[in-house]
């Protein structure tokens, strides 16, 4: 174990609430870090969007000393303190269960069983993200030599690869995601036990791999890791479909080009069904639709077995998002014709543009390629146009809505009295 001061860790890029929080737990006399991916980011030069903490403070403490703090978790217990619009988790440190206490029917619920700082960095994943950092003290604690492999460029795991990756698939993807988010190579044991575990993958929770997929999507270049992945032969089990457009040669380049492309328009990152959209646009066009002058009907889509399979049981995406897909690839002819739009009357283009496919259809067009810059141009000064009498139409409807469903709540708080 290292413990050194970092005087070039930026004080400016730590939210000053996550310090604040760290320093209550201390006064208090709780050991009490920053934990993780914030303390990788702060020694590689990146300004973290999370900060995440680890103190030795059981929840119940963490709630008592911190205002607007929240216990959440049953299996995996933690404090989730609230500040305006950013969320901080608060965990206990945790180490593994021993095996005299497996039979112990006094134990602690799931992952629940409370330990020293060493025993949970040795827990993590990664060595990079095993480092805790007092930025009271301004001290990195490394019990796992991440430092070293920090400069390295490493991304090694903790312990025996194989039986880690075993314990947990899902660190396959985000050994995968982290080596290009902070361009580190993967140490070449780990990268051979992804190779020989890989299968395990297809037994991990479709949710998570959602996860990993939206995160490898917000990455500069979303591309790269879905090509390791394929590589290493994980794609295969995870994603049949698409491991067969990269296998294919025609298929691959489309793909690719469009991938390649991927960040070139305005996107929003929050939003899955817009990353989905994008990525989902790429494997129709290298595989299922190559035509662009046939149009795309929703029930081509949607009645397709292969094309359901691949958007809900590989990729994860729900339901709302499959259909905003179809129905946003359906509206691209409309988006065509903006000569018979100019003929409709008031109400019917109001009907148009406040479709809730427009705004999707407009981006994937423009991804596309199927309208022109003066096209384009059209619906975007169209919108704004009418924006607003459609904002004025939905704030009606919101409080047509809320009024429903204050009026439902009042009747069932009636019947409830009248039962009594």
């Amino acid at each position: 174990m290292t413990e050194n001061k970092i005087p070039l860790l930026s004080p400016e890029w730590i939210d000053h609430r996550a310090f604040r929080i760290v320093e209550a737990l201390q006064k208090k006399g709780f050991k009490t870090y920053l934990v993780g991916g914030c303390v990788r980011d702060l020694l590689l030069g990146i300004e973290p969007k999370d900060f995440d903490i680890a103190t030795d403070a059981h929840p119940s403490d963490v709630k008592r000393i911190i205002p607007q703090s929240y216990i959440i978790g049953k299996r995996f217990r933690l404090v989730l303190v609230k500040r305006q619009e950013q969320q901080f988790e608060v965990a206990t440190f945790r180490r593994d269960i021993r095996e005299e206490e497996k039979l112990d029917e006094e134990v602690p619920i799931g992952d629940n069983f409370w330990g020293s700082p060493e025993q949970d960095a040795l827990r993590r994943d990664f060595t990079i993200n095993a480092l805790f950092y007092d930025p009271i003290k301004n001290e990195v604690i490394d019990y796992a030599n991440g430092r070293q492999d920090l400069k390295k460029g490493c991304i090694r795991i903790i312990g025996n690869p194989t039986e880690r990756l075993i314990e947990d698939p899902i660190r396959i993807l985000r050994a995968i995601r982290l080596a290009h988010k902070i361009r580190f190579s993967i140490e070449s044991d780990l990268r051979q036990a992804i190779a020989t575990t890989a299968e395990s993958l297809s037994l991990s929770a479709l949710p998570r791999r959602r996860e990993e997929f939206l995160k490898f999507l917000r990455l500069k270049e979303p591309l790269l890791p879905f090509l390791d992945c394929h590589d290493l032969g994980v794609l295969k089990y995870i994603s049949p479909t698409l491991d067969k457009v990269i296998l294919e040669t025609e298929s691959r380049k489309i793909f690719v080009r469009y991938m390649q492309n991927y960040h070139d328009y305005p996107l929003n990152k929050e939003q899955p069904v817009e990353l989905f959209a994008m990525f989902v646009l790429a494997v129709l066009r290298s595989s299922f639709f190559k035509d662009h002058d046939v149009p795309i009907k929703a029930k081509d889509i949607l009645e397709n077995e292969q094309i359901k399979v691949f958007m809900k049981d590989e990729l994860g995406m729900f339901n709302y998002e499959q259909n905003a897909l179809a129905k946003s690839l359906q509206m691209q002819s409309v988006l065509q014709k903006t000569d018979s739009f100019d003929k409709k009357g008031v109400r019917r283009r109001l009907a148009v543009l406040k479709n809730e496919a427009f705004q999707l259809a407009l981006a994937i067009a423009e991804r596309d390629h199927s309208l022109s810059c003066e096209q384009s141009l059209y619906w975007k000064q169209q919108y704004k146009t009418f924006m607003p009498q459609i904002f004025e139409e939905q704030g009606f409807k919101n409080k047509k809505r809320r009024k429903k469903t204050r009026f439902k709540k009042r009747q069932t708080n009636n019947l409830a009295k009248t039962k009594a």
